[in-house]
């Protein structure tokens, strides 16, 4: 590995590292093949009990344990977990779900618009801007990752079969969401992102790496595209998230 002058450049592509989530024995094992993530642990709790699904194991950090629930969809087992917030938890997250025994990954949660979308809009990202650091230990630097296009594609079928209105686009992933400047705004709205999140771009180069496969809905939340800052109250949007979990499980089911 040539040491670069920015440290989070020196990507090494070796797929062993020194410590492994097999290492620990609280690391979950025997999951189901397919996942959904999703980035809100009451409707994850909400969809869990409404489908009678079983904790099937946790995954455990100093800060707090999340449970992995099994639900069964028309004789499919399929995990549901709540996402870690940012690029680095999710990144370990991933790394755990995948040792355990998952393959295939459909995240969901909300996203900030960066151009006129009204909330609830779905969008499918199909690239991402990283601008966080965790997936430059995943994939070598480059400023954007592009999302797996045979699993966009297949969420975008998904949803248009449910008949749920969407857009393909590419989002900002960033590790400071209180460091969305008017300028930085502009600037990703420019080279087209529709929305900004904190995880999509660490995702995706974990997964890859991983050898998983992986795709994301997000739903457009609080409002970027206007002057100043809307939150529109995303976090009262409960049905919406609980909508969008649903709509995972049924992407994923046919990945």
């Amino acid at each position: 590995m040539e040491q670069k002058e920015i440290a989070l450049l020196e990507f090494d592509k070796n797929l062993t590292a020194k410590m492994r989530p097999d290492d620990f024995s609280t690391s979950p094992k025997d999951l189901p093949e397919r996942c959904v993530i999703a980035f809100s642990h009451t409707s994850v709790e909400e969809i869990a009990k409404k489908y009678g699904a079983i904790v099937i194991s946790r995954i455990s950090s100093c800060t707090c344990t999340i449970p992995i629930y099994a639900i069964d969809m028309c004789g499919t087992r399929i995990a549901l977990t709540v996402g870690f917030l940012g690029s680095s938890g999710i990144a370990g997250q991933i790394e755990e779900l995948v040792s355990g025994g998952v393959k295939k990954i459909v995240a969901c949660g909300s996203a900030g618009t960066l151009t006129p979308n009204p909330l609830g809009a779905l969008v499918i990202p199909d690239a991402a801007v990283r601008d966080e650091g965790a997936s430059f230990h995943y994939a070598p630097p480059s400023y954007e990752i592009q999302a797996d296009a045979e699993v966009v594609k297949h969420i975008a079928d998904k949803l248009s079969e449910l008949g749920l209105p969407h857009i393909t686009g590419k989002t900002w992933t960033t590790d400071a969401f209180y460091r969305e400047t008017e300028e930085k705004v502009a600037l990703r709205r420019m080279q087209g992102c529709v929305t900004v999140e904190m995880e999509c771009s660490a995702m995706i180069a974990v997964a890859r790496f991983r050898g998983a496969k992986f795709g994301q809905i997000l739903y457009c939340g609080d409002d970027l595209s206007g002057d100043g800052y809307d939150s529109r109250n995303f976090h009262e949007a409960k049905e919406v998230r609980r909508n969008l979990i649903e709509y995972a499980l049924k992407c994923v089911k046919d990945l």
